[in-house]
């Protein structure tokens, strides 16, 4: 796929692709449509962590003067993107990066380089509930791809994600690896949902993924880690005028990333069959893991 004819990202298009690759992926199962193009989003867990590490460097207080560094940028400007970075850098040295490092991936858990599996770096994953997960790819994807999504309507799309046809791969997959290797290592591994982040009572949770053995900011207390919350919110990001304004280096605009972020607010785009179908391929897929999803 070309970025010069679409909304693919750059670092997705084939240009600079050796033959070696191009053969490769030539001879893969391909399918075309929404599922082609790049529609992840950790904004939530992103702005967080960010904010957790970086909280002596920047404090909450900065927020309030309009100087917190999330205030007047992008957050996917502040952390770099792996796969994006090694696209248009391949000789990147992350080791130069100032301490404490922040990296943002999608990359499944089997695909991590080793380096970072059997390093004592720290891995925090953020899954949401599936129905809300598809939706807000659905939307995110009609805003960076009009042209190619335009016939491809929401009942192909739902077929296709229940068939496992997904830019990472199976979204079960992706989820489960994580899953497990938290069950495994939970002190290398932290999972966490996207619903646990919007509850009232996730000042537990916030505090949980600073402290040890996560991120190990150290002790801190429940009025920071409130100052925190409310500012990494998505009704106080979603506002601002360097989240609604203007684009990223690989042109995506950076309010496609912000569109309502409710939990369960799939109820306003799916019909009942095709949540139905939705449910019962998840169901079915994560029988055993132990792992559930509200709403």
């Amino acid at each position: 796929m070309s970025s010069s004819s679409s909304a693919v990202p750059d670092y997705l298009g084939d240009e600079d692709l050796t033959q070696e690759t191009r053969d490769l992926i030539s001879s893969l199962p391909s399918e075309k449509g929404w599922l082609t193009i790049s529609t992840l989003s950790s904004s939530p867990i992103l702005n967080l962590v960010f904010a957790l590490i970086n909280r002596h460097k920047f404090p909450v207080v900065s927020s309030t003067s309009g100087n917190h560094p999330l205030l007047v940028t992008n957050p996917h400007l502040l952390v770099p993107f792996l796969e994006g970075v090694y696209y248009e850098s391949p000789d990147f040295d992350f080791s130069k990066l100032p301490s404490p490092r922040l990296m943002n991936t999608h990359i499944p858990h089997l695909s991590l380089p080793e380096s970072v599996k059997s390093s004592s770096c720290k891995i925090v994953y953020c899954c949401r509930n599936p129905k809300d997960m598809f939706v807000s790819l659905w939307h995110f994807g009609k805003k960076l791809a009009p042209q190619e999504t335009a016939d491809y309507p929401i009942e192909k799309a739902v077929e296709a994600f229940c068939k496992g046809k997904f830019i990472g791969g199976p979204f079960w997959d992706h989820v489960l690896e994580y899953w497990y290797a938290s069950l495994e290592n939970p002190n290398k591994v932290l999972f966490v949902t996207y619903e646990e982040l919007k509850e009232t009572k996730a000042i537990s949770t916030q505090c949980g993924l600073a402290t040890p053995p996560h991120l190990g900011c150290g002790f801190i207390g429940e009025e920071e880690v409130r100052g925190i919350v409310k500012l990494c919110s998505f009704e106080s990001l979603s506002n601002l005028e360097v989240n609604r304004e203007g684009k990223l280096p690989n042109g995506m605009e950076t309010k496609a990333f912000f569109r309502k972020g409710d939990v369960g607010g799939w109820g306003d785009t799916l019909s009942e069959s095709l949540a139905e179908k939705i449910d019962r391929t998840i169901e079915e897929r994560f029988q055993g893991s132990g792992l559930t999803f509200s709403c």
